[in-house]
């Protein structure tokens, strides 16, 4: 009973570890179908022949996604470093300044409507435990919130999370090219498309706490907008530059 109990917890601990970077796994792969589709679009759009949307949609797929990987790892790193930055201050001003920082306390809790002995009991308790009279001034007087999530995993399921379903709208013209495929090949690949969008927006509404069919609507039509314009930009294109 006890090793079921332990295999359970460490099953749900996998899970919630999982659901951390959830939210990076969805807008990496929105980024990636979205981008790799428009790439597709445009290259149809000037007539081009499949091993060069497949070369131009692989360039793409890879140098994107490395590209916002790395965003979102220094972006999350550089929070972490500016949390750390504003934390070390604050100590410092309790270690050096501890009326002026008991006072802030004070009108912080106040201002939530304590007051008299509830209020200095409250303050007491605070301002005995450093590391928690440090957290209550990041939270309360400086609105800064630490993310425990880890950079670098951060910068890689964004990457993979890109690869994965930016991928979706290039399998049609690679698998064209180990055997044929039947029909227009940008309708398939458009009906894939479709589809990585379905389970990508159906996630997109998980982490946003929205309703599904909503975020499932928006990643549709973020695609086909972008598909449209990249399609008729690469269909003039092809025109001016050929006339």
């Amino acid at each position: 009973m006890e090793h079921a109990e332990k295999t359970i917890h460490q099953k749900n601990s996998r899970f919630n570890k999982f659901e951390d970077y959830l939210g990076e796994f969805v807008y990496g792969g929105i980024d990636g179908c979205v981008t790799t589709f428009a790439v597709v679009a445009g290259a149809v759009g000037a007539g081009l022949d499949s091993s060069i949307i497949i070369i131009l949609g692989f360039a793409n797929l890879f140098a994107d996604g490395l590209s916002m990987s790395i965003g979102a790892y220094l972006s999350s790193k550089s929070e972490k470093a500016n949390y750390q930055k504003h934390k070390k201050k604050e100590y410092w001003e309790v270690e050096h300044m501890p009326e002026a920082e008991t006072e802030e306390i004070r009108v912080i809790f106040r201002e939530k409507g304590f007051k008299g002995e509830l209020l200095e009991q409250i303050v007491a308790v605070i301002t005995s435990d450093k590391d928690k009279w440090v957290d209550m001034m990041m939270k309360e007087e400086l609105e800064m919130h630490e993310d425990p999530k880890s950079p670098f995993l951060i910068g890689l399921v964004t990457f993979v999370s890109f690869l994965l379903i930016g991928l979706i709208p290039l399998l049609t013209y690679v698998w064209d090219m180990v055997s044929a495929v039947s029909g227009d090949l940008f309708v398939w690949a458009s009906v894939l498309t479709g589809l990585g969008f379905t389970i990508i927006g159906g996630l997109k509404a998980y982490v946003t706490q929205t309703h599904i069919g909503k975020g499932i609507l928006e990643t549709l039509v973020l695609g086909a907008i972008a598909a449209f314009v990249a399609y008729y930009v690469g269909d003039v294109l092809e025109h001016l530059i050929s006339g």
